[in-house]
């Protein structure tokens, strides 16, 4: 739903004195804001940052693995999840640009998700559930895509050299070293540029996928396509319910607030534009690659299609083909890990900086950098540690990505605008709502069941 109608029997009183050169038009006064706000979250964006930004919390190599939950779905099945994922979360985060538009209206622009759920559910909405929920997804994020910069920089090492002996935990500290460089940057807007090559990035590593899938399909070396669904009819419906959850959680953001909070005023109309941007992006290489994919490998798609690039005993396809893919999606995941981390920067920046001095006084510099570099030694620590983290996260995916991305806007919809139940909108949210409790539920329950299956490789520091 691009607009929507706001009753004009409601009297909106926007405070006097917000100040325009600093991005605050019907929000709190710049002098009013605590530090976090004031520096990291700052308002001076455009709608195509807006969209850079948005590609980038959305759109990464994790949609490598789209083929496989295709696989776990058939084409029907597949498709259908692949087109109701891109639909009902570009409604959802449309509405949630609505409700954000709606209380700056009123003279109460919320810069973060959990300022929305405390103004609008009640303070204990923000400070125990999605506040905690939100740092959760996103820290966890920070963790994840370490692990994967890791095993990207490991798969290029043995594309080189396929009996070498370093260990993965050598390759997710190299990484780190890189996020330790990025996470420097200074606010969320300062990323505008980074996250633009990101975009770039991400269609040139689904060009490749893609590019790649119908070379190997082609091929005399193409294995056979099969697509029926493999196993145990116990394990065909567990497989059901993690195809679901893979695209659900694919589709996930977690910081549509965040990023909203990063426009110039008027914000009015431009989260929409960069929505557009986004999911231009979003339905281009989500649906070439899932499709491509699948239709080579059909059901012996791996987790990752780069994986089934390397073939059984030698690649399918040229080594320079394999080494540029690889760096392009590990370039790309250094973007992604240094936007999951503005919120925890952002929470940092408040409890430790000064917002009454300059931002790059001695006074804030010295906190900031030693703050950030300990959060990233943490999560890089975390990720070399725990190289099964994957199956960690997928569970807390479930439990936060739905929950934020999914369940919150319809709700913050319906709590601000109150739409009679008599309206189409409001049964379309309901059902939403329902069926993404049920999908927690059984995402939840494959996610376990998972980690049951692998838990014979969990060990520490594991060179998985």
């Amino acid at each position: 739903m691009g607009t929507t109608v706001v009753p004009s029997s409601m009297k909106v009183s926007i405070p006097q004195g917000d100040q325009k050169d600093d991005g605050f038009i019907g929000g709190p006064n710049p002098k009013d804001l605590d530090a976090g706000a004031l520096f990291v979250l700052k308002s001076r964006g455009s709608w195509w940052h807006c969209g850079y930004h948005l590609t980038t919390s959305i759109v990464a190599p994790v949609l490598l693995s789209l083929p496989f939950a295709m696989s776990l779905l058939g084409w029907a099945g597949g498709t259908v999840c692949l087109a109701l994922g891109a639909v009902v979360t570009f409604y959802s985060y449309n509405l949630l640009s609505l409700v954000l538009e709606w209380q700056a209206h009123l003279g109460q622009r919320q810069l973060r998700f959990r300022d929305m759920a405390r103004d609008i559910l009640g303070p204990a909405w923000g400070k125990y559930f999605v506040g905690p929920l939100q740092f959760a997804i996103c820290y966890g994020a920070v963790v994840a895509c370490t692990l994967l910069g890791g095993q990207s920089l490991k798969f290029i090492y043995l594309l080189y050299k396929p009996d070498g002996k370093m260990q993965l935990y050598q390759f997710i500290s190299m990484f780190g070293g890189l996020t330790l460089f990025l996470a420097q940057v200074p606010s969320f807007h300062s990323l505008r540029h980074i996250n633009l090559v990101s975009l770039v990035l991400c269609l040139a590593y689904s060009a490749c996928a893609l590019g790649g899938s119908i070379d190997v399909g082609n091929s005399v070396s193409a294995p056979p396509k099969d697509y029926s669904l493999v196993g145990s009819r116990v394990d065909r419906l567990f497989g059901v319910f993690n195809g679901i959850s893979i695209i659900a959680t694919t589709y996930g953001s977690g910081i549509i607030p965040e990023i909203q909070a990063t426009l110039a005023p008027p914000v009015k109309g431009k989260m929409f534009k960069g929505l557009c941007v986004c999911y231009s992006v979003v339905v281009t290489t989500y649906f070439s690659v899932g499709i491509s994919g699948y239709w080579a490998f059909g059901n012996q798609s791996k987790g990752t299609i780069l994986t089934n690039f390397m073939g059984e005993t030698k690649p399918l396809l040229p080594t320079w083909f394999l080494l540029m893919t690889n760096i392009f999606c590990l370039l790309q995941i250094s973007a992604v890990t240094v936007e999951y981390m503005q919120p925890t920067n952002e929470i940092l920046e408040k409890k430790l900086a000064d917002p009454k001095m300059d931002q790059f006084s001695t006074r804030n510099v010295v906190p900031r950098l030693i703050a950030r570099s300990l959060s990233v030694v943490v999560a890089t620590t975390i990720a070399a540690m725990l190289p099964f983290f994957g199956d960690i996260m997928a569970l807390i995916g479930v439990f936060g990505v739905v929950p934020l991305d999914f369940i919150l806007p319809m709700i913050f919809y319906n709590v601000a605008f109150k739409p009679s139940r008599r309206r189409f909108v409001f049964w379309v949210n309901t059902m939403i709502i329902a069926a993404s409790s049920v999908l927690v539920a059984i995402g939840a329950v494959a996610s376990i069941r998972q980690m049951a299956l692998d838990a014979k490789s969990y060990h520490l520091f594991a060179n998985m």
